[in-house]
């Protein structure tokens, strides 16, 4: 089975030879593929929050900690597929320059990296704060396409857009009353996200009544095509400075 990374790569090659703008690459191809890419769930940290879940951690039953531990694992998958969105931008932006981008873009891509890494910063906080373990960065491979400009707003795009099924599919199982609370303020944020790109693609920036949630296994495994084993002398970076 070909990797999702490939398949991405394959659309946005078809797109750009049928259309006289490699801009509209996304139009036919990467919307039907968002429906399957891999991102995260977003889910955010406040001081409420933060105190009730240390409180509860281990899923006891007074308060809004039921399910404190099916909560926790939720939020390392969050986590999991957070840490892959912000290394697709964090590693991605480090490759090119403003010139690269039609004026202002690449400032913008820079600002949802940037809230990318506050989500890493938040969920891992809030995991730790609730006495589990955040799972770590992997080691990633976004396909060659990565490295091309209009190819890499193609796959934001599709992460963008799917960053809004995952949540949507997930907050479901949420206990934490607060925890849904600040999952849907986050969650707004990457709607802003992938409708910024629809429209930088080229596509209507809220194409539907109704998003499509998408459930966690069907992202994990989508996601896990984009995660690699580190080769030898190689280590998933860490943290926002990919340190």
């Amino acid at each position: 089975m070909r990797a999702f990374r490939d398949l991405i790569g394959e659309t946005v090659n078809d797109e750009s030879r049928r259309s006289p703008s490699r801009r509209a690459l996304i139009s036919r191809g990467a919307i039907v593929l968002a429906a399957t890419a891999a991102s995260p769930i977003m889910l955010g940290h406040d001081p409420a929050l933060a105190k009730s879940s240390a409180a509860g951690g281990k899923g006891g039953k007074r308060g809004n900690n039921r399910g404190g531990k099916g909560d926790t694992a939720i939020l390392n998958y969050a986590l999991t597929l957070e840490h892959l969105e912000f290394a697709f931008y964090r590693d991605g932006l480090a490759q090119f320059q403003a010139s690269d981008f039609d004026a202002g873009v690449f400032a913008r891509l820079q600002e949802i990296r940037d809230h990318e890494g506050a989500h890493v910063d938040a969920l891992t906080g809030v995991i730790q704060q609730r006495g589990g373990t955040p799972v770590a960065e992997a080691c990633y491979d976004f396909g060659p396409n990565f490295s091309d400009p209009d190819g890499f707003l193609g796959i934001a795009q599709a992460l963008e857009n799917t960053g809004v099924m995952a949540y949507d599919g997930a907050i479901a199982s949420i206990k934490n009353p607060q925890l849904q609370t600040t999952g849907a303020t986050i969650a707004t944020v990457e709607a802003r996200h992938a409708s910024y790109l629809n429209d930088l693609n080229g596509d209507d920036p809220f194409p539907a009544a109704f998003d499509t949630p998408k459930s966690m296994s069907e992202i994990l495994q989508i996601a896990g095509q984009f995660i690699v084993a580190c080769s030898s002398g190689q280590r998933a970076k860490s943290g926002r400075n990919g340190k």
